[in-house]
């Protein structure tokens, strides 16, 4: 039987207002957030992450916020061993817990656990790396489309890393990600209710908008040149840095690249919201409903 510990889930797109929500929520609760954001660990990356405001960290307790560096070599996996050991043990002192966050893939290694993926043949992995190389991103995309759509789906398309990972295990094993995942999900002695934020549409792409033009507005071009020499790492694969690297290779100008981070921030949302759809045991809410998200916690 499982204990009356609640782990309350508060998942959806980028600027839907998940933070927000959560600090309200910790304070109401008295209790602490994880965060399940697979940027905001890196302590080098401000603007760009859309991290918690100093203020806001004043709040509420976070955790997983600041804790790593751009050069560590961390992934989904490492994060969910270390975020449900961390769990245990806050659930020592307080009978509610709040994980936030937009990463799918690092809110799914807590709740489910995060499966090891078989391994590859030696030299596959800088096989395929020579051969995007070659060919550009374009054609990793559409060799992955072709083999795993479902996978294709869901990932970052612009992140070469994740395309290069599914495409080896394919050609390993002649199998989509979701085969090769054991599906064995963890189980908790803890409740878990999920809780998905949503607003419309053109809401939504407004509040991202108005978010880039903050990010922009208070040095993001400044903030990615800096990093411009780091280009290569994992940590730098995402929205918001990439378009500005382009700038920089000179393959558009400072206008389009705004163009670019926006639309892109977009496409983002639009994955994030077709990953947590999936689960049919969220409840959605707009993030101004908190008493009708209080009256479903109780």
């Amino acid at each position: 039987m499982k204990s009356m510990k609640k782990l309350i889930v508060i998942v959806g797109p980028t600027a839907v207002g998940k933070t927000a929500l959560a600090i309200r929520l910790a304070q109401f609760l008295q209790t602490e957030i994880i965060s399940a954001d697979s940027r905001q660990i890196y302590r080098e990356l401000e603007i760009g992450t859309a991290k918690p405001s100093p203020a806001e960290l004043q709040q509420v307790k976070h955790h997983f916020i600041n804790t790593h560096s751009i050069t560590d070599d961390y992934d989904a996996g490492a994060y969910g061993r270390d975020a449900l050991a961390l769990i245990h043990s806050l659930f020592q002192h307080h009978n509610h817990l709040i994980l936030c966050g937009g990463s799918g893939l690092y809110v799914k290694a807590v709740l489910e656990g995060f499966d090891e993926m078989p391994p590859v043949p030696e030299g596959m992995r800088e096989a395929i790396i020579a051969e995007y190389e070659t060919h550009g991103l374009a054609w990793l995309q559409t060799q992955v489309k072709e083999v795993d759509p479902d996978y294709f789906d869901v990932v970052d398309s612009q992140n070469p890393h994740r395309l290069i990972r599914a495409l080896e295990l394919y050609r390993a094993w002649q199998k989509p990600m979701h085969e090769l995942r054991k599906q064995k999900k963890l189980e908790h002695p803890f409740q878990i209710v999920k809780i998905g934020l949503e607003v419309e549409r053109e809401e939504l792409y407004n509040r991202i908008d108005t978010r880039m033009d903050a990010m922009i507005a208070e040095g993001l071009f400044e903030e990615a040149e800096k990093f411009y020499p780091f280009r290569h790492l994992n940590a730098l694969q995402t929205v918001g840095y990439r378009e500005i690297f382009g700038l920089m290779d000179g393959l558009y100008d400072k206008e389009e690249a705004i163009r670019l981070l926006k639309r892109n921030s977009r496409h983002y949302a639009k994955r994030q919201l077709t990953w947590f759809k999936k689960d049919m045991d969220t409840k959605w809410f707009r993030p101004d409903q908190f008493d009708e998200i209080i009256a479903h916690l109780e």
